[in-house]
């Protein structure tokens, strides 16, 4: 399976509401994730912890979706531009637009940052 095909799988997953599956699927032991500038997060663990608790956040998805996906198969790079729309337990309604790019080893994202507004 190439890295574009692994990363589409892994956003297919977060369309159907399995973002944990896709997490423990294709995430190393040792991913390091990290925001545009926030400290590094390091640790299958910590990071696993860390998305449970943005997900409590939610109240209600309003939707999701995929803009673009691209991959540099011999560097093990992909990078995905994407959306949302939920509304948060605090009542806030968030529409969000970020790229993530992710670094592979093999089968696993090894590093995985993310811009977004």
């Amino acid at each position: 399976m190439s890295y574009r095909e692994k990363i589409k799988d892994v956003y297919d997953l977060l369309g159907q509401g399995k973002a944990m599956d896709a997490f423990e699927k294709y995430y190393s032991d040792h991913v390091v994730m990290e925001e545009l500038g926030a400290e590094p997060v390091k640790g299958k663990e910590v990071n696993h912890a860390r998305e449970i608790a943005f997900f409590e956040t939610i109240q209600e998805f309003h939707g999701a979706g995929v803009e673009a996906i691209t991959a540099d198969e011999e560097k093990g790079i992909t990078m995905v531009e994407s959306w949302f729309d939920a509304t948060y337990k605090n009542g806030q309604r968030y529409n969000m637009e970020q790229v993530a790019v992710q670094r592979w080893e093999h089968d696993h994202i090894v590093y995985e940052k993310f811009y977004h507004k």
